[in-house]
């Protein structure tokens, strides 16, 4: 069967969202990709971090490419930072709304979890994935910037809910065990959003009794980009995936929509968003 790309964008690259204006911090801009040259970038930027950083078992297209490749990728939006000073994606998220995982036939994170509680949710929910900044610019003006590209997307297409799967570095459980004993004892999905790691790669999260578990240790050994989904009153589903060729253990966050505007927007939208004219 051959799968039909809809036409949900405004600009002349034929994306899936409403246009979204760029938004610029000193010599950096983040914005959606404008050309396929840009989301191969970004592909090139995900195949450093995973692959040569984070120890990804690449396949041989991945490989011979030397860019994080998926046919999933052309269903989805591509959010770009871009240092205007050297003209470099540093970096990158995917974006993927309901109306293009229909067309696609599924969200990325069903490969991993249970997601059909979220998919009951009315109106539109949006995965967030593939989420990486290259290692010289991982700082906190970069990572601000990046989130408030997610917050006007997530305004822009209203977003009822967003999720999708962050990952720990390594598949060594007891490396985690106070982090993910703390994710299950406090931050559980309630019931009607709860998605469930799939049985064949499923780890348990309540690996300690909550007497046991130590915040300080546990925050420590949280990925940056959790506890950034924590702060914004994200969810965890049940359970973890164990992800061997990606070298990775999984967990997917959840976050509804009353918390994206309550405190999302707040803590990275500034007073008066700058916005820039798109570069042609």
């Amino acid at each position: 069967m051959t799968l039909i790309k809809p036409n949900f964008a405004s600009s002349d690259f034929n994306r899936f969202s409403r246009n979204l204006p760029p938004q610029r911090s000193g010599s950096f801009e983040v914005r959606l990709a404008q050309s396929q040259a840009e989301v191969e970038a970004a592909q090139a930027l995900r195949y450093e971090i995973f692959y040569e950083e984070c120890g990804a078992q690449p396949n041989e297209e991945i490989a011979r490419l030397k860019r994080d490749v998926s046919p999933i990728d052309e269903f989805c939006d591509v959010l770009v930072v871009v240092d205007k000073s050297c003209n470099k994606i540093v970096g990158t998220y995917r974006f993927m709304l309901r109306e293009a995982a229909l067309s696609y036939g599924e969200y990325f994170t069903a490969s991993e979890f249970d997601v059909s509680r979220l998919l009951k949710v009315p109106g539109q929910i949006m995965e967030l994935g593939r989420s990486c900044v290259h290692k010289d610019y991982r700082t906190k003006p970069t990572m601000q910037l990046l989130w408030r590209g997610i917050g006007s997307y997530i305004l822009l297409n209203e977003v009822n809910l967003c999720f999708g799967c962050a990952s720990f570095v390594g598949t060594d459980v007891s490396k985690y065990t106070q982090a993910l004993s703390y994710l299950y004892h406090n931050h559980l999905a309630p019931v009607e959003i709860r998605a469930k790691a799939i049985s064949a790669h499923y780890q348990e999260m309540n690996l300690l009794p909550l007497s046991e578990v130590n915040e300080r240790e546990a925050m420590r050994q949280l990925p940056p980009l959790v506890k950034g989904y924590l702060r914004l009153g994200a969810f965890v589903g049940e359970g973890a995936f164990v992800d061997e060729p990606f070298n990775s253990i999984d967990v997917c966050i959840i976050v509804k929509k009353e918390m994206i505007k309550n405190r999302y927007t707040q803590r990275y939208t500034p007073r008066k968003a700058t916005a820039a004219s798109k570069d042609k």
